[in-house]
């Protein structure tokens, strides 16, 4: 599949922004699956965008930075994964396999980035000293254009690559099938190690019955044709309803303590 050049043009712009947005602006817009639903729209294939954006979106749930370490990049990689799904007809998890190395690229130019920025912050706190904020402003936004034109240019000399390999890549899927299948494996483990790396930070202990219950929950209902295309959305509403439950036990609890009510009930009815 070939992009035209408003396509390869309007993709430059928005990873440009969605670079500077995992920083700054709203910090929502680089989140694959929003990303990937604009990347999806603009070369005309909405949902495998949504589908592509959502899977990479649950392998990265639990990526974050510790300190100046940095997780393979969202941004890229949820860019790159939508660009070679669609360019190339590939499935969704392998997709997501083969944009990995992309996701990396963007880690090392993050680090490369900030590295650099380093030396700049005694810079920026002698104009602080002589209230040059006009100085600070400056500064942030050379950071952030420098990090939105590597990202842009990264991606879009990925675009037309992937697109100009689109048809190399589908016969190598159907010639090299043990490959695609192991990209597909372990694109399909990546969005588990997400949630494990959620769930080895979140997770309390007073909570495994609470998370045991939903797993198999979304287990039961995805084996009933009728409710398994909303499964997880049916587990949502009930992760939600008990979680309402539990917010409410909590602040009447915080309330009865707050007003000096004991356990042995008010004066007012003598219970």
């Amino acid at each position: 599949m070939g992009f035209s050049a408003i396509q390869i043009i309007l993709v430059f712009v928005w990873v440009f922004i969605i670079a500077i947005d995992q920083f700054d602006l709203l910090e929502s817009l680089y989140q694959p699956i929003v990303s990937g639903a604009v990347i999806g729209a603009i070369l005309g294939d909405l949902p495998t965008g949504l589908i592509v954006g959502g899977t990479y979106q649950l392998m990265t749930i639990g990526n974050m930075p510790v300190g100046g370490a940095q997780p393979p990049n969202a941004v890229i990689g949820g860019v790159m994964a939508t660009v070679f799904a669609i360019a190339s007809g590939l499935e969704p998890t392998a997709a997501v396999g083969l944009a990995v190395p992309f996701a990396l690229i963007g880690q090392y130019m993050i680090t490369l980035l900030f590295t650099a920025m380093a030396p700049m912050m005694s810079m920026a706190d002698k104009m602080a000293e002589k209230g040059d904020t006009k100085g600070i402003v400056r500064l942030n936004y050379l950071a952030m254009a420098i990090l939105g034109l590597l990202f842009a240019f990264v991606c879009t000399l990925g675009m037309i690559g992937g697109s100009a390999m689109g048809q190399t890549l589908s016969a190598l899927a159907e010639q090299f099938q043990w490959v695609m299948t192991g990209l597909s494996t372990a694109g399909g483990m990546m969005r588990f190690v997400g949630f494990a790396v959620l769930l080895r930070i979140m997770l309390a202990k007073e909570y495994w019955g609470i998370y045991f219950a939903g797993f198999v929950l979304a287990t039961i209902i995805g084996y009933i044709p009728a409710l398994s295309g909303s499964a997880l959305l049916l587990v949502a509403f009930v992760g939600f309803a008990i979680a309402y439950n539990d917010f409410q036990v909590n602040v009447a609890i915080k309330n009865a303590a707050g007003s000096g009510i004991g356990g042995n009930g008010g004066d007012e009815d003598g219970i």
